[in-house]
């Protein structure tokens, strides 16, 4: 085990809990700058694993059968917030491909923005499954299928050709055999996939620098349409607006995050061990922070906007809107090279 990084949740003047990291920092070579708990941890790479299940689209031709904007490829690797731009945009997608919403496999859920889920709880809502965090993901396996040729149905499980060509391309940017991935089923329904944080952060190193098209449209659209990727007040949509090409971060549930560094030809992945959700973006800013003082990234994280230093201690408040403590990180990962 390497250094001991967690993030704390005070109340008062006393640390109440504790949620442990475990991390990896890599170059595109694949060496190991610096780590936290266990850098090898196999866990499930969940929403994190969305620019590898999005690139086939874009390789294979089915985004310009499509006809999708850059916008739409956004959202294909996006976990929104359901805001009314994200379903919109979803609906089009699935317009385009002459699909009715109910070819969607994912269904809907709570959405992953306060406000929006308060708006649903209040208009009392009927969500339809373009509502999903995962909708563009879905469409745009639709749209693979339907490039293909294959059948549409049944899309999202692990005999499919869609999902069996999505895992062909994990393990082509992670240096991992099929043998060696976990496999689930995530929230969404589709085939979820575990590896080592390691092989997740060797992904993403590859995938900030690589010259294919397909990596470069994607990392295009994203830093173009920085909203459609999670969503307002979220921190992978703030880091996108404010640090635009200088990194692409993208969270994943139950406290899961990676991040693709170009300037520096790294990447990074790291899990919230006991999978605490809110202790995802204090982690990845501490991180972040800490190597802005121990590398050069081609940017200094401390310089950025308020909009997104202000993730890195998030108030705990009381049903009455008062502060009764914070969420910060504390200790430092363990740097190797």
């Amino acid at each position: 085990m390497y250094a001991d990084f967690r993030v704390e949740a005070t109340r008062g003047d006393l640390v109440e809990s504790v949620h442990r990291i475990s991390l990896a920092v890599v170059d595109d070579t694949g060496r190991l700058v610096a780590a936290a708990g266990n850098p090898d941890l196999q866990t499930f790479w969940r929403s994190a694993a969305k620019p590898f299940q999005v690139m086939p689209v874009l390789a294979d031709g089915a985004a310009d059968r499509a006809g999708f904007t850059p916008a739409e490829v956004a959202l294909a690797c996006a976990s929104h917030s359901s805001e009314p731009v994200h379903v919109a945009t979803a609906q089009g997608m699935l317009a385009k491909l002459a699909l009715p919403e109910r070819a969607l496999a994912c269904g809907p859920h709570v959405p992953l923005s306060p406000v929006v889920a308060e708006r649903v709880l209040r208009e009392h809502v009927t969500m339809t499954p373009a509502w999903s965090n995962c909708s563009g993901k879905h469409a745009g396996m639709l749209a693979l299928a339907l490039a293909h040729g294959w059948p549409l149905e049944g899309y999202e499980r692990l005999e499919h050709p869609v999902q069996q060509r999505i895992l062909a391309e994990i393990c082509r940017w992670s240096d991992l055999r099929p043998d060696q991935l976990g496999l689930g089923v995530d929230g969404c329904t589709a085939v979820s996939v575990a590896l080592p944080l390691r092989a997740m952060a060797l992904a993403y190193a590859r995938f900030g620098v690589s010259d294919e098209p397909a990596a470069v449209r994607l990392r295009e659209a994203v830093t173009a349409h920085p909203a459609m990727l999670a969503g307002e007040g979220r921190l992978c949509s703030d880091l996108l607006a404010a640090a635009g090409p200088r990194i692409f971060a993208k969270v994943g549930a139950d406290g899961v995050y990676s991040a693709a560094i170009p300037g520096a030809r790294l990447g990074l992945a790291l899990k919230v061990e006991d999978g605490e959700m809110r202790s995802a973006a204090p982690a990845l800013m501490a991180l972040l922070l800490w190597l802005g003082r121990t590398v050069d990234l081609g940017f200094d994280p401390a310089a950025l906007p308020g909009t997104v230093l202000r993730h890195a201690t998030l108030p705990l408040l009381n049903t009455q809107g008062a502060e009764t403590g914070t969420l910060r990180a504390a200790g430092a990962p363990h740097f190797l090279a």
